[in-house]
């Protein structure tokens, strides 16, 4: 779509020498900036992993900016060496890059970038609702907050009395949530999760490795987190991770 959007305002604008191409010129020249400008926005797509993750799981202006500025200049650069080495490679007097900037590279960024933002951000919106629609929710009894989350977000439930210890991910973080409820209530209102103990639920999802100690087995999860798994529950638990794990 980037690709399509810079061919189109480079064919109606026709900046620089544009005008004094033919048809058949600008079919072939106009489309390689095109070209530059998408493979650019796809080669800059790791950043936005690393500026993701590194803000945990949160986007922000500050990371956006920084990403289509990235961009920006990069493509600058390659529709430069471009414009040099195959538009104008039989040309000796080719525009300097001053010129181009003002009349093409800027003109071409204030056009397309906010239309690219707008795409994004809407994307974004579209992204964040269907992930709401796929999160669960662990409720609490009577006017007590519940938790909603995603399912593989969550780790572990142990109860506690009248209450349940949720620990799940947010972010890149663990964090633990108190929620009045029962063990059995959650058991029965998500298969999903697997009964390790009469006080401890776990995602499967979370697996890492067994343990034993003393005799007795144990199930390490991601982040260092250990359930016990008592002998009732023992043969199930294995099955379901096994089965879990070959596919």
């Amino acid at each position: 779509m980037l690709a399509i959007w810079i061919f189109i305002f480079l064919y109606f604008t026709e900046p620089l020498d544009v005008s004094s191409f033919g048809d058949r010129e600008k079919l072939i020249f106009l489309p390689g900036y095109g070209i530059v400008g998408g493979l650019c926005y796809l080669l800059f797509i790791p950043l936005q992993q690393f500026l993701f993750h590194k803000n945990n799981k949160q986007w922000t202006l500050a990371s956006e900016a920084i990403f289509l500025i990235s961009v920006s200049v990069i493509s600058i650069v390659l529709a430069r060496s471009y414009y040099l080495y195959v538009v104008m490679a039989n040309d000796r007097n080719p525009y300097d890059l001053w010129y181009m900037l003002k009349t093409i590279f800027l003109p071409a960024i204030i056009t397309i970038v906010p239309i690219i933002g707008i795409g994004r951000f809407a994307f974004g919106k579209y992204h964040e609702k269907r992930l709401d629609r796929q999160k669960i929710e662990i409720k609490g009894e009577g006017n007590y907050e519940g938790l909603r989350l995603l399912l593989n977000d969550l780790i572990s439930i142990q109860s506690s009395d009248n209450y349940i210890e949720v620990f799940y991910l947010s972010g890149n973080q663990v964090k633990k949530t108190l929620i009045r409820n029962t063990l059995s209530a959650i058991d029965e209102e998500f298969p999903e999760l697997i009964r390790t103990h009469r006080s401890y639920l776990v995602n499967p999802f979370h697996f890492m490795q067994w343990k034993t100690d003393s005799g007795k087995r144990f199930m390490q999860l991601n982040y260092d987190i250990i359930v016990p798994i008592s002998k009732t529950y023992q043969n199930e638990v294995i099955s379901v991770i096994n089965s879990t794990t070959k596919l």
